[in-house]
């Protein structure tokens, strides 16, 4: 791929990432967390679904294949995206960003624990760094938040995730893969609304020009692009540019919600971002034969 068109694809996913945080922490003021982001990716996920049905472009035939999708769609989707939310109720946009884009550290550990990548001693380092950086960036406070670990949570679901899509994903056309992952991570999303939370949405001209935003650029655009880099190129690399997205939702946290960067986010996110590049920029990964 011609880097300039990489490096513009990458820009744009992950400020599209970022800014749903602060987007997303809006929209919590007229819907329940789970709610909301169920809509935001039935919607997106019927409209993709819709769009590549009458483009007839192959979909799985093999029910193993369908199950795969709705495996990513668990991780990629539902888990990833309700704990975000979930955390938004809590701590700020930025903290939640910083903490759910650890997903290239968490990358390097289940992949030497389930896929048996080797990685070198700089990667590890940078892997000790980034978790060192989280800590400074929560203020090593002993009170941690609820949403603390609901933003933990998403890395982790982030990561294996990523990985799934790494094996599983060239089986399945780009667009078919993010229009049904969508689609059924929004459904375990509804379901889940009605048992963990008692569902609510606000029906106003900002909460669905929130939802669509949400639903069209958020998701549609942002997960295709997301899935044709991760398809075209190796997952720890790629994701290396996820360092980009905290930094944009830090940055629209404080643009549209006037949060404070405090100097232990800018440290440790600084720590964060160094261990992320040295994980996945610096060296190669080699799989054992």
């Amino acid at each position: 791929m011609n880097r300039w068109l990489f490096g513009f694809l990458v820009v744009l996913t992950t400020s599209l990432m970022g800014s749903a945080f602060a987007i997303g922490k809006i929209g919590l003021v007229y819907a329940t967390p789970i709610m909301l982001v169920a809509l935001r990716f039935l919607i997106a996920g019927a409209i993709m679904s819709i769009i590549v049905k009458c483009l007839r472009i192959a979909h799985p035939k093999q029910m193993a294949d369908w199950i795969k999708i709705a495996l990513i769609g668990f991780f990629q989707t539902a888990g990833v995206m309700g704990c975000i939310f979930v955390s938004l109720r809590t701590i700020t946009a930025g903290q939640s960003s910083i903490l759910t884009f650890m997903n290239p550290l968490l990358v390097v550990i289940f992949g030497t624990l389930f896929m048996k990548m080797k990685y070198s001693w700089r990667q590890w380092f940078g892997v000790i760094l980034g978790f060192v950086g989280v800590m400074i960036t929560l203020g090593a406070q002993v009170d941690l938040k609820i949403g603390t670990l609901f933003g933990f949570l998403s890395a982790i679901s982030w990561a294996i995730g990523t990985l799934l899509i790494k094996k599983w994903g060239v089986q399945f056309n780009t667009w078919v893969l993010t229009a049904y992952q969508m689609l059924f991570g929004g459904l375990i999303l509804f379901v889940g609304s009605f048992l963990l939370e008692e569902p609510s949405f606000q029906i106003t001209a900002i909460s669905i020009t929130i939802l669509l935003w949400l639903a069209l650029m958020a998701s549609i655009v942002q997960f295709a692009v997301w899935f044709y880099l991760l398809q075209t190129g190796e997952p720890g690399k790629t994701s290396a540019f996820l360092f980009l997205a905290p930094f944009f939702g830090v940055l629209t946290g404080w643009l549209l919600l006037d949060e404070m960067i405090a100097w232990n986010v800018v440290v440790g996110g600084v720590c964060i971002f160094g261990g992320i590049f040295m994980v996945n920029w610096t060296a190669k990964v080699k799989k054992s034969v």
